[in-house]
């Protein structure tokens, strides 16, 4: 088995969307096919900021594990970090120390890291939301991890706009979470998982 992990807010557990999939039972079910060897774990708390995620996804991520030397095991973690350290005011300091950390831990314990920056919000968040996410991307590049850009493909999206402009408590619907699992497709994905790309 190998063990797949999205770990993150609401934005992970998909909340506001209709179908009950958000983007990462979009991604999973296009992935399945090519690799059902695949176990999907979602670790999502809705509301958590990055300090939250970190000191608890370890535990969480590990006894859902078998055996890290059992046959064709692999362990896979995706960060996905959501907008709770703008709304709540953390610093972007300890926001750079806590995805360190995560980013560090996984490694530590043998886990392959992909990383994803928060899409964008209510337009009166926009810079600081813009601010984050270069935060993130810079914290991947540094440690050489794959990173998935959710704000700068949908800040001028009208498809987005629309969605988040219907939607409630600054969340996606149907089409927000389809263009953010959209987005994930058709980054490192597939690479990252070690399988052939395809047309997702």
């Amino acid at each position: 088995m190998r063990d797949v992990f999205f770990v993150g807010d609401e934005l992970v557990a998909g909340i506001g969307d209709p179908k009950a999939l958000g983007w990462t039972g979009r991604v999973a079910a296009r992935t399945l096919p090519l690799a059902p060897d695949l176990g999907f774990h979602l670790l999502a708390v809705p509301g958590e900021t990055t300090g939250e995620m970190t000191s608890r996804w370890d535990e969480e991520a590990l006894r859902r594990v078998g055996p890290s030397d059992a046959e064709g095991a692999s362990r896979h973690v995706l960060f996905a970090i959501g907008r709770n350290d703008v709304l709540q005011g953390v610093s972007s300091t300890m926001t750079r120390l806590n995805i360190a950390n995560a980013l560090d831990r996984a490694h530590a314990l043998g886990f392959s890291t992909m990383l994803a920056g928060p899409p964008p919000g209510p337009e009166e968040l926009g810079p600081r939301i813009a601010e984050l996410a270069a935060l993130c991307e810079e914290a991947a590049e540094r440690r050489a991890v794959p990173y998935i850009d959710m704000y700068s493909p949908l800040a001028r999206h009208d498809q987005w706009l629309t969605d988040m402009a219907t939607g409630r408590d600054g969340l996606p619907q149907q089409a927000g979470y389809g263009l953010m699992a959209w987005l994930v497709l058709h980054s490192a994905w597939y690479d990252w998982l070690g399988l052939e790309h395809t047309d997702a």
